[in-house]
């Protein structure tokens, strides 16, 4: 259950690579700071995982979860893929789903639960897309494993 969030955001934060400019130094941005750093990943993270508790669609494959590891370990791996300093120790996102058939309705629940917290926070259209596009990319190592 854990696993399923963990591997959405996993899937959601690869656009690490994707980077805009600083203008004082016109060195590249990492998307870790474009998005606020920890503080705001941990606010987003928050929000995102009270939304899939409230989600009727797919609350039930988080009724077991340890939800303060969980958002822990989403905080992590966010940070880290996104090119902030945290290290994620989580599992792969095969290794993560393998066994749980999670299903396209469910996997486009939680998508559709992170678009409103990063709506929430106000995340800037070119950072959402980022993430977004990294999401899509990671569908085929979730749905149906």
């Amino acid at each position: 259950m854990r696993r399923t969030v963990v591997g959405i955001l996993a899937a959601v934060t690869l656009a690490a690579g994707c980077a805009s400019m600083d203008s004082g130094t016109m060195a590249p941005k990492s998307l870790y700071d474009r998005l606020g750093g920890k503080p705001a990943i941990t606010a987003v993270v928050d929000d995102f995982v009270a939304n899939v508790a409230a989600d009727g669609r797919i609350n039930q494959r988080f009724a077991n979860a340890n939800m303060p590891r969980l958002k822990t370990m989403l905080v992590d791996q966010i940070c880290e893929a996104t090119g902030g300093p945290c290290k994620y120790t989580g599992h792969s996102m095969i290794e993560s789903h393998k066994g749980m058939n999670i299903r396209d309705a469910e996997f486009t629940a939680l998508v559709e639960d992170l678009v409103k917290s990063l709506d929430k926070f106000k995340v800037p259209a070119q950072e959402k897309n980022e993430l977004l596009t990294a999401l899509g990319g990671m569908k085929p190592q979730i749905v149906g494993k």
